[in-house]
């Protein structure tokens, strides 16, 4: 034929065998160490060495001496920034967790420090989150009643937080940090929304102003503790609130609107609380029905080593809330870090992170501190208020430590149904209905599990949100594995390019050929299904010829081009198709076997069975072999004819 593909075929290789250890050796390394974090050791002395891995696990101790005043400027303008966000938020998200006012407090104090010298994030601002404070309170208060056993039920929250940090800070020493990628974006998407939503309906308690209300999470459960109790509703603390709201959603609206104006956005909710602090003791409103946080003590945090309850028989429990907190709360911190790292072009190390993570969370639960991790509102503030580093923590910490210290009376007047507000206009930007709806429009898998996990957390709980959403991201990453995707291939017009017909419909097939390409690796668990989605997409191709009175079909050519690996299964699969086309008397032919596939494949002495010069670099090269055969069978053929026509004459 004259074809440049035939007549001088690249050979495929066959690369060297590696001894095992070494093979060992490379896996683990492509698995675990991905971003090769030791090329920065090699060839250093060892003084430099230990000046790296000291800079490595404690990043202060690198941007510190580079450190200059006008960073510091940025750095304390953000820090008091984040600092009158955090104080109102610290004290409204442990009343969330059902914990005392003041660890939310204390919980502002020492992990940023942690932070500040053990976190990559330049732009990361520490601190309480809801859904963990919600979490916390919907699994340790099936267990514990807070109110009935106050001290028990705050050493177990100690406890889950500590467990928390080990948890994250085995999981980032390990370099086990792809675990948390199992909280799909779909699946993180409809778990906030939905517990955003729950964190909303619980707030009606506060806006108002109940005394008595449910334990549960779950949407029938809050509304019809609200509507059993119309007769104890506070109308003062209902217009109270709605008036907080209205302002805290307005001042939301206004820095979105105008990015320059972020900071009224990030007062807001320290304005409300010292608003509602005034109007409460200037009209004794207390005595009116509206709640108040009453007395704070004064104070930095005491230790809570000897509250640990180890021995506790609710450990299982603390446990569980910790591995589940941990994993919710890592999953939003390392997002929230990443996402405003690209924006300054600067990369964090996802496995750092959760070192940071958990030392601080084992820090903070020695220090009468419940579970924090990177908060995207406060972040977002820090980013907009022009921080350069995590010093930005320190100040903020700073400011947290004077209100520990003298300013703790201060709030004693705030209003509950304030705090209230401060929540829900919060959580509010937690539901992103435009994230659900991009979903529908690209994904609709991901849009069913975003919703599922939302459905879940809203008429469940937020402990079955989570399960329902993770098991469906489970089940249809399984599917994908054991249910891959074959292509019918077929020419691109004028070129010696073959692509799916399903993607480019003006390709054309190649007649007596037919071209297949397997889009996974092969499997334990796909085998099966592969060896009969061939074996039907070659009867369907044999009978479409039949019916139409084309070429019968004589070649099949499998793509293996995606398939990065097998293993036995997938290799018996290989040698039982022979055995099919081989019955069928067809030829099967391989294209681009990669490099682990080609291996198993002289090892297992398939290759040996199937020929050598059935193997091809590309599906343009087996193609035109196969071509050259059939031409050269078709003219073997006509001369036949010829010499037994001549000699019947």
């Amino acid at each position: 034929m004259g074809n440049p593909y035939y007549e001088c075929p690249l050979p495929v290789t066959i690369p060297p065998a590696k001894p095992f250890l070494e093979s060992i050796k490379l896996g683990i390394k492509e698995t675990l160490f991905p971003d090769d974090p030791f090329r920065q050791f090699k060839n250093q002395p060892a003084s430099r060495k230990f000046i790296l891995g000291m800079q490595y696990f404690v990043p202060i101790l690198e941007w510190a001496p580079r450190y200059t005043f006008e960073f510091f400027k940025a750095d304390l303008i953000a820090g008091i920034t984040i600092a009158s966000l955090a104080v109102p938020q610290g004290i409204s998200y442990a009343s969330l967790a059902s914990l005392p006012p003041i660890i939310g407090l204390y919980s502002s104090f020492v992990p940023p420090l942690v932070y500040a010298m053990l976190g990559s994030s330049r732009d990361l601002a520490v601190g309480t989150v809801a859904v963990a404070s919600l979490l916390i309170s919907s699994m340790l208060g099936k267990e514990v009643n807070p109110n009935e056993n106050a001290k028990l039920y705050v050493q177990l929250a100690l406890t889950a937080t500590f467990f928390a940090g080990v948890f994250q800070a085995a999981l980032g020493l390990l370099r086990l940090g792809f675990i948390v990628d199992f909280l799909s974006h779909a699946t993180i998407v409809g778990f906030m929304g939905g517990a955003a939503t729950v964190v909303c309906l619980q707030q009606l308690k506060g806006i108002l102003g109940l005394v008595r209300f449910t334990h549960g999470t779950d949407l029938v459960s809050v509304l019809r503790s609200v509507f059993s109790q119309t007769h104890q509703w506070r109308w003062e603390s209902g217009v109270l609130g709605c008036c907080f709201l209205f302002f805290l959603v307005l001042t939301r609206y206004v820095s979105k609107r105008k990015p320059c104006f972020f900071w009224i956005n990030a007062m807001a909710p320290m304005m409300s609380v010292i608003v509602g602090s005034v109007l409460v003791y200037l009209t004794n409103a207390e005595k009116y029905g509206v709640q108040v946080i009453g007395h704070l003590k004064k104070g930095l945090n005491p230790l809570s080593v000897s509250e640990l309850a180890f021995g506790s028989p609710y450990m299982v429990a603390a446990i569980k809330t910790g591995i589940i907190t941990g994993v919710v709360a890592l999953a939003e911190g390392v997002a929230v870090g990443r996402s405003f790292a690209m924006f300054k072009n600067y990369h964090i190390d996802g496995n750092k992170e959760m070192i940071a993570f958990g030392m601080m969370n084992i820090a903070g639960s020695c220090a009468s501190c419940y579970l924090t991790t990177g908060p995207f509102s406060r972040t977002a503030v820090n980013f907009n208020a022009g921080c350069k580093t995590a010093g930005s923590n320190i100040v903020m910490a700073t400011a947290v430590m004077v209100t520990l210290l003298f300013l703790t009376p201060l709030f004693h007047y705030t209003p509950i149904v304030v705090l209230s507000s401060i929540i829900i206009a919060a959580m509010l930007g937690l539901i992103d209905y435009e994230a659900a709806i991009g979903l529908w429009k690209v994904d609709k898998c991901d849009f069913i599990v975003c919703v599922s996990a939302y459905i879940g957390v809203v008429f469940g709980s937020v402990e079955i949100g989570l399960v329902i959403a993770v098991t469906i991201s489970l089940l249809r990453m399984l599917l994908s594995v054991a249910r891959p995707r074959t292509f019918l291939l077929g020419n691109i017009p004028n070129s010696m390019i073959f692509r799916s017909r399903d993607q480019y419909p003006i390709a054309n097939n190649i007649p007596g050929v037919l071209i297949l390409q397997i889009d996974a690796p092969v499997y334990f668990a796909n085998a099966n299904y592969l060896r009969e989605r061939i074996s039907r997409w070659i009867y369907e191709e044999d009978e479409k010829l039949k019916s139409t009175g084309g070429s019968s079909l004589q070649y099949v050519i499998l793509d293996l081009s995606a398939v990065g690996s097998t293993d036995t299964s997938g290799i018996s699969m290989f040698k039982e198709v022979k055995k099919n086309i081989d019955r069928r008397g067809l030829k099967l032919v391989l294209a681009n076997p990669r490099s682990e596939v080609i291996k198993k494949l002289v090892k297992s002495k398939f290759i040996e069975s199937i020929g050598q010069e059935w193997i091809y670099l590309t599906v343009g090269e087996a193609v035109a072999a196969c071509n050259f055969m059939l031409h050269a069978s078709k003219s073997n053929n006509q001369v036949a004819d010829e010499f037994d026509a001549h000699n019947n004459a």
